[in-house]
């Protein structure tokens, strides 16, 4: 059956990928209260429904750091999105390039960003600091090299939160039992086994793969973080980067309006306003409820962008109007790669562009760009 909204490429990337791959993708930390606040806050907006008002030209447009989105979405980097579908980063971004929109690549993606770039246009690349600093350097003059355009350097994981799902699982142990279960898994899924494991490989982080030796198998990946991301990194680090990216810098992990202001103080030109998805600190605001303070604190001195809690394009409008320019999706295209790869990415795409241009013509918004509270009830 074809899917016909977001939580349809859920139910199918649960089908067809093995339980440790889908926890990772689905699960949160601790109690997963926050990964539910996500979704629950978002659902509690309410749009105002207008009528009488001529939608039958809508503009679905807009412009985020020199770069025109078909519309205010961009796939947000997701670790180790080549293991739910083979080489999964590149099929993305060509999923991605064909709507129009950005792709955003993990620092710990299967494919590297020079892989990625050859599928398609060269995607935003998504930073985190870890402590060789030498290899970092290496690695921003790559990615600059690539033709990266815009530099999302993500905050809120000085180290990996602590995640239920992945433990029970086994992901953060690499014993023989632990490999054992997971082996079984993969096999009673022939058709990942086969495209991912078989056909997909190599299966390594591709872009720090020289700097992650002691990296065995992507069972240890969790433990790798810990020894390796520098929990160190304060806003003194931001200069240190910013001499080694000229262009446009987005901090990524804010939820404080100090915060905010803090980036807006180090010269960089965007914030998201992002928990991680929920996955970092559970009992932490939604990212829709931290939005509003963080947008009044910078003004429109930053471009404010927001992740988590995105299912639909009903949402992405919900964010737009209260302030943010776009909106990134990280479960959503996720799930679609695990489904069904390229193509699933394409279709959520595409139903999530339907369900925005509907969402739209209800409300009486003609262009995204002048979305506002207006929109909202209360």
């Amino acid at each position: 059956m074809k899917p016909a909204c977001v939580a349809d490429y859920r139910l199918a990337a649960k089908r067809r990928l093995p339980k440790v791959l889908f926890d990772y993708i689905d699960g949160g930390s601790y109690g997963e209260n926050t990964l539910a606040a996500n979704v629950a806050d978002m659902a509690a907006l309410t749009l105002r429904q207008r009528v009488l008002r001529d939608v039958s030209d809508l503009s679905l447009a807009t412009e985020v750091f020199g770069q025109t989105l078909s519309m205010p979405v961009v796939l947000s980097p997701v670790g180790l999105a080549g293991m739910y579908a083979r080489r999964g980063e590149a099929q993305a971004a060509r999923a991605a390039q064909a709507a129009g929109v950005p792709l955003a690549l993990s620092t710990v993606s299967v494919c590297t960003t020079a892989e990625v770039a050859r599928a398609a246009v060269p995607p935003w690349f998504q930073l985190y600091m870890i402590k060789d600093r030498g290899f970092m350097s290496e690695l921003l003059a790559l990615t600059r090299e690539t033709g990266c355009p815009v530099l999302l350097f993500t905050v809120d994981l000085p180290v990996p939160g602590a995640r239920y799902r992945d433990a029970r699982n086994g992901l953060n142990a690499a014993s023989p039992e632990a490999r054992l279960r997971q082996a079984i898994d993969g096999l009673t899924h022939l058709d990942w086994f086969w495209d991912v494991l078989v056909k997909g490989g190599p299966q390594s982080l591709g872009n720090i793969a020289p700097a992650s030796t002691d990296l065995g198998a992507l069972q240890e990946y969790m433990g790798w973080i810990g020894r390796n991301f520098d929990p160190s990194v304060t806003w003194k680090d931001i200069d240190w980067v910013r001499e080694r990216w000229p262009g446009p810098m987005v901090i990524k992990g804010i939820l404080d309006p100090e915060d905010a202001r803090d980036a807006r103080s180090c010269g960089v030109e965007g914030v998201v306003v992002s928990n991680h998805g929920g996955r970092q600190l559970d009992g932490a605001p939604s990212s829709i409820a931290a939005l509003p303070a963080i947008v009044e604190a910078v003004g429109e001195d930053l471009t404010v962008l927001m992740d988590g809690g995105v299912r639909s394009g009903l949402d992405v409008l919900k964010a737009l109007a209260l302030g943010a320019k776009a909106c990134l999706i990280g479960r959503a295209w996720a799930w679609a790669l695990g489904a069904g790869g390229e193509a699933g990415v394409a279709g959520m795409l595409e139903i999530m562009r339907q369900e925005l241009r509907l969402a739209m013509s209800l409300t009486g918004c003609t262009d995204v760009r002048a979305a506002g509270r207006s929109l909202l009830t209360g």
